[in-house]
Parts: structure tokens; sequence; C-alpha cells
């Protein structure tokens, strides 16, 4: 995680940014403190990357790389506004990552919006285009971090990147189950998802519109905004733990839970040396 030090809304690349809607800065570090808290209430470490000035959406760290196995690949961003940050979380993956056991690959070469578009279910990498990472990159980031892809095209602008309109919720001791909102994909998408996942738990377009997708789950708990008041209900009737956290000052640079985590994976974990293919399901 990193702390939103600077966060801010100078810049509008998404649907969710208002320049006209001012930020609370104290109050936004308070909410993103209470995110932290709440994992390690829950068992689990968190890491800090350091904030750079400048660099207002940095908070959201799950865009800065995906890390597989132990290998652990830096984002390329689409927007200007956002490209320093690919270089600072190469930076940390090098440095305190390599200290954490992580191995880094670089930057990738293609646009790679990390975790915001690649989200690891199981032994697959379910890959967002439509919005910020590219086709290309899907088949770069399966390649090197040896996971094969599943394209999944997005429609809705106010679904930017895949962890906005998609969760993964369970990987282990079964088939991954996901949560996801079918309005924010393409039709063909919309029977990938539909054929792989039929257990899948499908959101309502209210608790989408509020970001009750961004979420973060460790197979038990679900990390989410408070305000997806139908998700908790959804998520409590198949056996999970809603744990509601308000984000809402974040949330007006478009991110929340999972934007605001990074997951790190060590070697040995999910997937490592898995086989590399590219399914196309756009």
């Amino acid at each position: 995680m990193c702390p939103p030090t600077y966060f801010d809304v100078v810049y509008a690349i998404n649907p969710w940014m208002d320049l006209s809607v001012p930020v609370d800065r104290g109050r936004a570090v308070a909410q993103w403190e209470a995110l932290r808290a709440a994992y390690e209430a829950h068992g689990h470490r968190v890491d800090v990357v350091d904030p750079v000035p400048g660099l207002p959406d940095m908070v959201y760290a799950a865009n800065g790389g995906t890390v597989v196995g132990g290998k652990a690949l830096a984002a390329r961003f689409a927007f200007p506004q956002r490209q320093p940050e690919g270089a600072a979380y190469e930076s940390w993956f090098a440095t305190v990552g390599a200290e954490r056991g992580l191995t880094s690959l670089g930057q990738a070469s293609d646009t790679n919006e990390g975790e915001g578009d690649l989200l690891l279910a199981g032994d697959v990498l379910l890959a967002g285009t439509g919005f910020r990472t590219t086709r290309a990159a899907h088949e770069e980031a399966g390649r090197l971090l040896g996971v094969p892809v599943v394209t999944l095209e997005l429609v809705d602008p106010r679904f930017y990147h895949l962890d906005t309109a998609l969760a993964v919720l369970d990987t282990e001791g079964r088939s991954p189950r996901i949560a996801y909102y079918p309005g924010a994909f393409s039709p063909a998408s919309r029977a990938v998802l539909a054929e792989r996942y039929p257990d899948a738990i499908l959101a309502t377009e209210a608790d989408a519109a509020v970001l009750g997708l961004n979420a973060v789950s460790d197979g038990r708990h679900v990390f989410l905004t408070d305000r997806a008041t139908g998700m908790h209900a959804q998520l409590r009737e198949h056996g999970y733990v809603p744990v509601g956290v308000d984000l809402s000052e974040l949330l007006k640079g478009g991110g929340s839970v999972k934007c605001c985590t990074l997951e790190l994976r060590p070697a040995g974990g999910p997937s490592a040396g898995a086989p590399t293919t590219t399914e196309v399901g756009a």
C-alpha cells in the first residue's frame, strides 16, 4: 500500500474524477489508515511504499504492478500524468521487494496498469482491456509471469479497470469463485465469464456503481466499501465475511479497496511456473 500523502484530483482521466469537487486529504489519510488497520487486524502484513510528491494517484497501489510466484512486473501507464508511477514501483520491487524475496522483471513494454487489469484467479490471469491495458500487454504478462491469460473486454467507461468490475473471492481448495458486474463487459466476454464461472456472484449495478467490486479477499474475509450493502448481503449468503471500509474520499479519484492494495505473491505460491497460453474472450 502507498499512503495518500499527496492525494488530490488535479486532472480527470476517468469518469469518477471531478475537478470541481474538493478533496479532504486529511480524511483520505484517515480512511487509508483504517483500511490498513483492518488488514492487520485480520492477520495480514502490509508493506508501505513511500509516496512521491507530484504523483497524487500513487495511492492506488494495485496499478503499480503484478506479482505472481515471486516475479514482479511493474506497470507502464497509459496517461502521462501517471507514467512516473511505473518507475517508482519498479524501484520498490528492485529494492525493498527484493528483500521480501521478489524478483523484479522491470517495467512492462506495453501499456499495462498492473492489478488494475490483471487479476490472478487460481491458475489463470484474468486480464482486462478496452480502456487502459492493451491486449499485447496481456501476452507479455502471461509470458513473463508464467500464467495462462484470459482476455476480457470492458465496455463501460465507469469500469475502466478490470478490478472495478470483477473481484476474485476464493482460489484455495476449490474452483475459483469470482464476483462481477455483467454490464461492464462485452457480450462475448460475458459469455466467457458465464461459462468459466457458473457459480459467480453477480453484482447489481447499484453495488458496482459505488465500486463494490473493487475488493480484496483472503478467501474468507472480503474487504470492500461499506456502501455496497447488497454485495455485503450476497457475500454473507455465500459464506464470506464482509469487512466494510469507508473510502469515500479516495473514491473521488476512481478507486476503492482493491485499487489501494497490491497483493504480493511469493515464489511457490499460486500459479508459480504455470505454462503460458492466451485465450481471447472479447
